[in-house]
Formats: structure tokens, C-alpha cells, sequence
């Protein structure tokens, strides 16, 4: 992937419409294999904030989706920080029909990689 700011935006874009058609393999396609990702919504699922791999990110993301009858993601706006390799998305998140302002930290390396995530969540709205 060539990181630049456009394509960042578009792929900010392109991220939350594969959450919207629940398109997990789409969502994996862009981690290392080795990505770590810290979400607390992990720690109800699966007993820990901290997945180690993009298998364990994979068994999440399925579990949670199993739970979800209905997921609706809106962009807010996302910033790129090229330096850092770092992609911050701002979004509403509408999980059976709780709506709340999201964040996710997602940080790059050279090759395009997903290497690192983090998920934060704000209160109900």
C-alpha cells in the first residue's frame, strides 16, 4: 500500500465500509501476521485487552460479530500522521442500536501493514 494522505483517507473509507458489509476478511487483509491490537471490548470476549496475533484478532472480531445483530459504522474523519505511519479514525459506531463515538489507532509499517491497533470508545449517544 503507498501510504500517503490520500490513500490513507481512502482507506479509512474503504475500512469502515468493509465493517458495514461485517467483511472480516477484509478488515484482516491489511495486518501483519504478528499485528497486536488492544481493545477493551476484548476483555468481556475473550478474558484480555491485548491480542498478540492476527489469528487471535481474527477469533475476536468473529466472536464479537456473532453477537452483533445489527452494525452500522459512520466516518467522522481520520487523520494521518506520515512520520508515525499512523492512521486515526474517528467514527460512530451504531452496535444494536447503541450509538457511540469511536477511535482507532492504527499504525503502519513500511510495507503497509497493519502492525499495531488500538480501539477506544465513548459513552452511549
Amino acid at each position: 500500500m503507498h501510504m500517503t494522505y490520500e490513500s490513507m483517507m481512502a482507506f479509512a473509507e474503504s475500512w469502515v465500509a468493509a465493517w458495514n458489509r461485517r467483511d472480516v476478511e477484509a478488515v484482516l487483509a491489511h495486518y501483519s501476521e504478528t499485528a497486536q491490537f488492544v481493545s477493551p471490548v476484548a476483555s468481556n470476549l475473550v478474558g484480555r485487552p491485548m491480542l498478540r496475533d492476527k489469528k487471535e484478532l481474527e477469533a475476536y472480531w468473529r466472536t464479537a460479530l456473532a453477537r452483533i445483530s445489527s452494525l452500522e459504522f459512520k466516518l467522522d474523519h481520520a487523520a494521518w500522521d506520515e512520520n508515525r505511519r499512523e492512521l486515526n479514525v474517528v467514527y460512530e459506531a451504531n452496535l444494536n442500536g447503541e450509538r457511540k463515538r469511536a477511535f482507532k489507532i492504527m499504525q503502519f509499517d513500511a510495507s503497509g501493514r497493519q502492525i499495531r491497533g488500538e480501539a477506544l470508545y465513548g459513552a452511549i449517544i
